[in-house]
């Protein structure tokens, strides 16, 4: 399996695990000239910016780690954007969530990153 679908796999398995634990899928892969959110949801009144993360071993780090401070700053402004794109998530608090698969994806859950870029 090559890279790209391996990617897409996991976006995927992310979003049923967290349609299960109650959350909405309100975009998917949502492009700007900043970068790309790979899954924008909903949980109750807040908005959810995804980033999905995977990898075969953790030679380098676990897929987690990997979502370093240049890679926070590329999401934040492409949430930025999103944010300016629609004007009804205006009034509505919004995080940004980490799953993190540091294997294959339908094995077991993955780790979930609630509000992650917070301290």
């Amino acid at each position: 399996m090559d890279r790209k679908q391996s990617g897409k796999d996991a976006e995927k398995a992310a979003e049923r695990f967290l349609n299960q634990q109650g959350l909405r899928t309100i975009l998917r892969n949502a492009y700007c000239r900043m970068g790309e959110i790979d899954i924008v949801m909903q949980d109750q009144d807040t908005i959810v910016f995804v980033e999905v993360r995977k990898r075969k071993n953790s030679r380098y780090g676990g897929a987690a780690q990997s979502v370093d401070y240049r890679k926070q700053r590329k999401l934040i402004q492409a949430a930025r954007y999103l944010m300016i794109r629609h004007p009804q998530w205006d009034n509505q608090p919004c995080r940004f969530d980490v799953i993190a698969f540091d294997d294959e994806p339908g094995g077991k859950p993955p780790a979930w990153f609630r509000d992650a870029f917070r301290p």
